[in-house]
């Protein structure tokens, strides 16, 4: 066993990059990864469960909750509220798991601040016309709402050279590929190995 705390990991992205279908597919890969489910007043899509997808609560009681400083970060995003439990995430953390986030850029300059030893990666996707096609794709939002995700779109994108990593959504394979090799990376940085085996290294080290 091991008193380790896990790696705080942050995947943002512009609306329609990708970003939830790499992160599942992630998970898949990395069992060892738990994903904090957020808090959300964005009414459920169809196949979204409560618990699993997102917390679905109404504005007032977010706002609760915000008063109650239960969240670690949270944002208004495309005109509705998101946030990340502070006590969720640091029990999973202190347990030695980690743990992904999969939020806005928002958002993750709050994580920045609140922990410096977070990992963040931005996806971005090939170009404009791509990700009006996938947005257009989901077939879950009105016209409106995916002009307006377009549109705030190149706010998020300036904000990906803030990241410590960045991946373009091209080719999805490729894409979970270079995902999943840097929480592999990151995973074997001297600081945490030498936590993780510190027996081991003294035996190593010891006269024979």
């Amino acid at each position: 066993m091991t008193d380790t705390s896990g790696t705080l990991f942050i995947v943002a992205a512009p609306s329609g990059a990708g970003k939830s279908t790499l992160v599942n597919a992630l998970l898949e890969r990395e069992p060892g990864i738990s994903l904090s489910v957020s808090h959300t007043t964005r009414p459920p899509r169809t196949g979204e469960q409560y618990g699993r997808h997102y917390y679905f609560v109404e504005r007032a009681e977010f706002e609760r909750e915000v008063a109650e400083g239960i969240f670690l970060e949270h944002a208004e995003v495309h005109g509705n509220f998101y946030g990340t439990s502070r006590t969720t995430v640091q029990n999973l953390l202190q347990q030695g798991r980690d743990v992904l986030l999969e939020i806005d850029w928002q958002g993750a300059a709050q994580i920045r601040k609140a922990k410096p030893d977070c990992v963040s990666v931005f996806i971005l996707p090939p170009s404009r016309t791509e990700l009006e096609r996938r947005l257009r794709g989901r077939g879950s939002d009105s016209a409106e709402v995916i002009e307006r995700r377009l549109r705030n779109s190149r706010g998020e994108i300036a904000h990906a050279p803030e990241f410590d990593y960045i991946i373009v959504n091209d080719r999805f394979e490729e894409a979970l590929d270079s995902l999943q090799a840097i929480v592999r990376a990151v995973r074997q940085r001297s600081e945490l190995q030498c936590q993780r085996h510190e027996i081991l290294i003294k035996v190593l080290l010891a006269e024979a």
